[in-house]
């Protein structure tokens, strides 16, 4: 397995490349997916195709509901009721300024981010853990913290996979809270004649006159993905980029997006039917699957804290080969741990 790293200028945010086939014992394609929970937006790009396959539509259109609830009490979300319904595993994690985090009266840390005067805390409770012993002193304290001392209120977005138990449970559950059930957006679109560069697989820094380097390529999408022009006219003043070289000109590429909140299970079983798409012969060298992650979530990778700095961005990204290789480009802001 192959890496390559940038650190972008001052600094601004990392980019961690590496490149290894979804075939091999060691691959952690999985591993990545499912360990980035706070997903808002999934788009992929496949070149020189006009139409989507009956199996890739129908998975675009059942990537499955989300849910906002307005005002809810923190405490609901300690019960053993709703532990034992919706939280299979993990934590509750509260990221709070110096006041709200000391009115708790809980124990937490310094944010990593919040500079040398303290201004930002960290609290983990670890929800499976707390729910084993109800008569805990540990329990009790978090619970008074959450009635009584400090009744936080939050708005919150909740996604939920279910196995096994109806869909509806989110609903009936927060039923005595403003809960409303939202669908993600989709939007579908078709780019005409589209300079896209030329890649190898085997090759992450590229070769001159060969090949492009996943760097460059990682620019280039960002580019597509913006709509940007990308031929660099004398009269263009928004932008001055250009498709790096080579490259090749494909008449045309299908680029979806999906907007919401949306689980790791759906992104993984999107990118195994991205992965499908090779089984027959293609025109395309490569597809490419972005997720890109809320810029306030709490964490980005695992556990691990994420702070906004300037853009709050976490994402990751793969370009899926013809022959099951894959690049897998990371990136954060400078106010986040090197990805995982």
């Amino acid at each position: 397995m192959a890496t390559l790293r940038r650190l972008q200028e001052a600094p601004r945010h990392l980019l961690v490349c590496e490149k290894s086939n979804f075939g091999h014992d060691k691959s952690r394609h999985k591993h990545l997916v499912e360990t980035h929970y706070h997903n808002y937006r999934v788009s992929f790009l496949i070149p020189e195709c006009g139409l989507l396959s009956k199996e890739l539509k129908s998975l675009v259109m059942d990537i499955g509901p989300y849910y906002s609830v307005k005002n809810l009490p923190l405490h609901e979300l300690i019960t053993h009721e709703f532990i034992n319904t919706f939280v299979k595993k993990g934590k509750l994690i509260l990221s709070l300024d110096k006041d709200t985090y000391e009115e708790t009266g809980l124990q937490g840390r310094p944010s990593r981010y919040s500079g040398r005067k303290s201004m930002k805390f960290v609290i983990s409770i670890d929800l499976m853990d707390l729910s084993l012993n109800l008569d805990s002193k540990k329990y009790r304290r978090i619970s008074w913290s959450f009635k009584e001392k400090k009744p936080l209120k939050f708005d919150f977005l909740l996604a939920w996979h279910p196995t096994g138990t109806e869909e509806s449970t989110m609903m009936s559950y927060f039923s005595k809270y403003q809960i409303q059930e939202h669908q993600p957006k989709v939007a579908l679109s078709t780019v005409r004649e589209l300079q896209c560069p030329v890649l190898r697989s085997s090759g992450l820094a590229g070769e001159p006159e060969e090949a492009c380097s996943a760097l460059e390529f990682f620019d280039w999408l960002g580019a597509v993905f913006c709509s940007a022009d990308l031929n660099n006219e004398p009269y263009n003043f928004i932008s001055t980029y250009c498709c790096p070289q080579p490259s090749a000109v494909v008449a045309q590429a299908f680029l979806c997006t999906i907007t919401g909140f949306i689980l790791p299970e759906k992104i993984h079983v999107l990118l195994e039917q991205l992965c499908h798409y090779f089984d027959e012969p293609k025109l395309a060298p490569w597809v490419t699957l972005t997720v890109q992650g809320f810029a306030d979530s709490p964490v980005a990778w695992r556990e691990k804290e994420h702070g906004f700095h300037k853009g709050g961005e976490h994402l990751y990204n793969f370009v899926v080969f013809n022959n099951q290789d894959y690049w897998l480009q990371m990136a954060v802001g400078a106010n986040d741990d090197c990805p995982p």
